[in-house]
């Protein structure tokens, strides 16, 4: 059962908890969208597309910020109850530091399980339909925008330039419009002036020109350059229509099938299964590999199946001491080229399969560490529990200010080493295991120093403690440097 005890150190915890969260969860995705800002503006996403891809990124970031949410809450709580002397006191009535943590240590575990959870059966959707999302995006041309005195070249085999262009943006003057149908046609319309609209299905932008002429260029279909045959055609007008396709200009969302065999849409039961079928094919082809050496030469059939030593009974065989002395002089050279060729037509065909199973290898690694990652950012929230409360134990000061940098740094500790595995792991410098628990082999131990420097009371951060150590040491060399005048 909770004690008054426990309840006080939960609500001491929920509230920054929760504002922390939601704040760090705000920080990713704004520096996400920092590093992608050039390819969303002037697309002509509407709020709807922009809030449900924020909503997607959000939960894709979920498990990435609550373990800097658990460092930073469990910071603030302790150093609040530290700098108020809450702490002090509760010492003092005998209660030790790891029994005020017990409820904070089963409320990070189940944030850990919700963690798992989130990523587990969550996250694959949602970064399934960000990714889709992104990329849609990122690939989509720029919004039609069409500029006064500059040359527009986005729709494809057509370049316009606008002199002028009226208030209401409808009415236009002093139009050119190159057009390139083929390498041998150039058209020009030079018109006076003109209207533009777009359809009314938004598909074709369409310019109503006035007083203007058509330049239309017939070149040969022969490529003959040197016959300078072709004809010119200049067709003047009052009113003249041209259409142009906007289609390309639409932004089009595909499914997500493109993006269902990345790991990262998997689960832990589906990465279990893609794991278990890579091993098999990667065995497959490496027994395939060894047993199909050997069939492309002919001295297979001299050779015993388990030994690999001449069959016994060949006398011929037997007595010589080289192949050399199997064949004959005019023989020889013939077979020492075919030799040359099937090995050098080995060493190919060894280089690919070697080649093919690097790539596997490969794409095996990379569902190995998505599988250890899902444990990894969950098992993080306890991790940077045990760095963040004996920590604030120890500081002793609340708010934002001096838990905020100490937070900060333990979460670049633990992200960057996380990272630095992840590749290493990815460059089969490191096991995916080893790789991608390094964050963990660093900072447990640390949590762990810290939790016994807590319970001791220690002053490791107190800057008045290594003031008096720092004087202490100087009169103790001061009295020695006497000694030694003395002498």
């Amino acid at each position: 059962m909770f004690k008054k005890l426990d309840k006080l150190i939960l609500k001491a915890f929920v509230g920054p908890f929760i504002a922390t969260f939601f704040i760090t969860l705000l920080v990713l995705v704004m520096q996400f969208f920092w590093l992608y800002i050039d390819d969303f503006v002037g697309k002509g996403l509407g709020i709807g597309h922009i809030l449900k891809f924020i909503w997607y990124q959000s939960a894709v970031l979920v498990p990435l910020a609550l373990p800097l949410a658990v460092l930073l809450s469990s910071l603030m709580t302790f150093g609040n109850l530290g700098e108020s002397f809450e702490l002090v006191a509760i010492k003092s009535s005998g209660i030790s530091l790891l029994r005020f943590m017990r409820p904070l240590f089963i409320v990070a575990v189940m944030i850990s399980g919700v963690a798992f959870m989130f990523s587990n059966y969550v996250i694959p959707v949602a970064w399934l339909k960000s990714r889709t999302m992104l990329s849609d995006i990122v690939w989509a041309k720029p919004a039609f925008d069409l500029k006064e005195g500059v040359f527009y070249d986005k729709i494809s085999n057509f370049v316009i330039k606008v002199g002028k262009k009226e208030p209401n943006d409808s009415v236009i003057r002093d139009v050119i419009i190159y057009e390139q149908g083929n390498p041998l046609q150039d058209n020009f319309i030079i018109a006076k002036s003109g209207v533009m609209k777009v359809s009314a299905d938004k598909r074709f932008l369409e310019f109503y020109l006035k007083d203007g002429t058509r330049y239309q260029e017939k070149g040969d279909n022969s490529f003959n350059l040197s016959s300078g045959k072709g004809d010119y055609i200049r067709l003047g007008f009052k009113e003249y229509k041209k259409q142009f396709d906007l289609s390309s200009f639409q932004l089009n969302f595909s499914d997500d099938s493109t993006n269902r065999n990345n790991e990262k849409v998997y689960s832990i039961r589906q990465l279990n299964k893609a794991i278990d079928s890579l091993k098999r094919e990667n065995d497959k082809v490496r027994k395939q590999v060894y047993s199909g050496i050997y069939q492309l030469f002919p001295f297979q059939g001299y050779m015993d199946s388990v030994n690999k030593k001449p069959v016994k009974g060949d006398s011929a065989f037997m007595a010589a001491s080289s192949l050399d002395q199997l064949l004959p002089d005019s023989a020889r050279n013939s077979a020492h080229l075919r030799a040359i060729g099937q090995a050098t037509s080995l060493k190919s065909s060894l280089a690919t399969v070697q080649q093919t199973l690097k790539d596997k290898e490969r794409v095996l690694r990379k569902h190995k560490i998505e599988w250890h990652k899902k444990f990894v950012l969950s098992f993080a929230c306890v991790i940077l529990f045990l760095v963040g409360a004996p920590l604030g134990s120890i500081i002793r000061k609340g708010g934002l200010g001096t838990p905020l940098i100490a937070a900060i740094i333990f979460f670049m500790v633990f992200y960057f080493t996380t990272t630095m595995g992840e590749k290493l792991a990815k460059e089969n410098t490191l096991t995916p295991f080893s790789g991608m628990w390094l964050a963990a082999f660093v900072l447990v131990p640390i949590g762990l120093f810290l939790t016994y420097k807590a319970m001791r009371d220690s002053q490791l951060f107190n800057k008045e403690w290594y003031y008096r150590n720092a004087r202490a040491l100087r009169s103790f060399l001061q009295k020695i440097n006497l000694r030694g005048s003395r002498k």
